[in-house]
């Protein structure tokens, strides 16, 4: 047997008796699966975090349990991580740091330490350290998974529906990343950058002289966990807006930049003294391209404007569903999905339920996985979990309609059409000012060649008008494209009218 085999038999073994009792409803399910959780390692950890923000899926006890998945794990000794930091940097904690606190702070991956620095004026930051050998376990539990969905794909066309391989290849990329508090610290940036105008989200700055592969420094925060409703109150802040807020936030980084924190559990987001949400821990994130965030924010459009025709379409558009299925009939199958949900709270809406229709909706339909999507798709179920421990009402449609209808407004109404135009003409421009000497060079090699003074082998002439083929694609293509947008402005500016 493989040891990764051997790995994921112990896994079940282990996870056998708390899905008994969860099973049972046993009170000490949720103790017993934390426990088991933590023997298991950090990949097993995340899923721990992610379920402990889904107490409308798991029930609230076991939420309560796996809380402390998120960031009260126990910490590893204060020498190890003085250790660390001297390694890292080749120089002792003293000479970085003018005063350096115990452990604050301990997950799956790192702990995080207060301290502040050795400048002048000192400034208080966080630093988080990576933990142990952390990168071997991580590495261990993918090889088993990997193994899993091998194993799975090979004998299971479900399995193959669902790209396990791919999934499991995704889940590698992010963790190598999270591994890296480099790449880390260059995700924060960036995010800052991107949100450096917002007046209610807020990004820590990075100290890059102090943060290395395994150390990363930066401000501190001052501010109350979104965990804890009754302090968000006392603060002055009504945490019914502060769980639209945490929504709005995701989708706007998710659709306005295809650029989004993708671990936003608990443990990761506060509300600081100007009332501003503020996030940490960004060793987790998620990209979109364009053509995603269009799927994505079209979708949701679509959903609360209760179009299901408009969002089979785009399944379709995307390929994401054979077009041997009847779009009426995928559209008919949405619409079962979203009717019963309009209109009622969220106390009144079963997520487990709905979530097993959805599951049961891609089967019929041969809907494969779609790995881009699938951080997007985690972060929204911890995400919307997040907002109902601050509002049990919450409702995600009414809290998304803003942010969903002004991107789709601004990047696929008719505004956007006559950018794009622009942007086409644009380039149709620069192409006629170089049409003169594209011209001269032309007849200077006609010249050429009615003279004998260029001889081409067969061979060299057909790869130079294959080149020619392929240079000239893009603005041949251009031709049609700009048939396309007269043809979609006259449309809009018909419908708009």
């Amino acid at each position: 047997m493989s040891v990764a085999a051997f790995r994921l038999l112990h896994a079940a073994w282990l996870l056998a008796g708390p899905a008994r009792a969860f099973r049972d409803k046993k009170p000490d399910a949720g103790t017993r699966l934390s426990a088991a959780l933590v023997r298991l390692g950090p990949a097993y950890i995340k899923l721990g975090q992610m379920l402990a923000t889904r107490p409308d899926i798991v029930g609230e006890d076991m939420a309560r349990a796996l809380e402390h998945l998120q960031d009260r794990l126990p910490p590893f000794p204060d020498g190890q991580a003085r250790a660390e930091i001297a390694r890292a940097f080749g120089k002792p904690v003293e000479a970085l740091f003018s005063s350096f606190g115990a452990a604050l702070a301990a997950a799956s991956i790192a702990q995080v330490h207060r301290a502040q620095t050795s400048d002048t004026p000192p400034v208080r930051v966080a630093v988080k350290i990576l933990r142990p050998d952390v990168r071997a376990q991580f590495l261990r539990d993918l090889e088993a998974l990997a193994f899993f969905a091998r194993t799975a794909e090979r004998f299971s066309s479900e399995a193959r529906r669902l790209r396990f391989t791919a999934l499991v290849a995704t889940l590698a990329e992010s963790v190598a990343l999270e591994l890296d508090l480099r790449m880390e610290a260059a995700a924060a940036s960036e995010l800052y950058e991107r949100t450096r105008g917002e007046a209610e989200f807020r990004v820590p700055h990075i100290d890059w002289a102090r943060t290395a592969q395994s150390v990363l420094t930066s401000e501190w925060i001052d501010g109350v966990s979104v965990r804890d409703r009754a302090a968000i109150a006392a603060a002055g802040r009504d945490p019914r807006q502060v769980a639209v807020l945490v929504m709005r936030s995701f989708l706007t980084q998710a659709l306005r930049d295809g650029f989004f924190h993708a671990d936003m559990h608990p443990g990761n987001l506060f509300i600081d003294g100007e009332g501003r949400l503020a996030a940490v821990d960004f060793g987790i994130m998620g990209r979109l391209d364009g053509e995603m965030r269009r799927f994505m924010a079209g979708t949701l459009a679509g959903f609360l404007q209760r179009d299901y025709m408009r969002v089979a379409q785009l399944h379709y558009d995307v390929a994401f569903v054979p077009p041997h299925h009847p779009i009426e009939t995928f559209a008919q199958a949405l619409r079962a999905i979203g009717e019963p949900i309009f209109g009622r709270g969220a106390r009144d809406v079963s997520i487990a339920r709905l979530l097993a229709q959805l599951f049961e909706t891609t089967r019929r339909f041969d809907m494969q996985a779609q790995p881009q999507l699938m951080l997007l798709q985690k972060t929204m179920v911890v995400v919307e979990g997040v907002c109902r421990g601050l509002d049990p009402d919450f409702d995600i449609w009414e809290a998304a309609r803003p942010v969903a209808e002004k991107w789709v407004h601004e990047n696929m109404g008719p505004e956007a059409a006559l950018n794009r135009a622009g942007e086409t003409f644009g380039a149709l421009g620069r192409l006629a000012q170089d049409l003169p000497q594209l011209v001269k060079n032309a007849e200077n090699l006609s010249q050429m060649v009615s003279e004998g003074g260029v001889r081409l082998h067969p061979d060299t002439a057909a790869q130079i008008a294959a080149e020619q083929e392929r240079r000239t694609r893009p603005w041949r293509a251009a031709v049609v494209i700009i048939a396309c947008i007269i043809a979609a402005l006259l449309f809009l500016l018909a419908r708009h009218g």
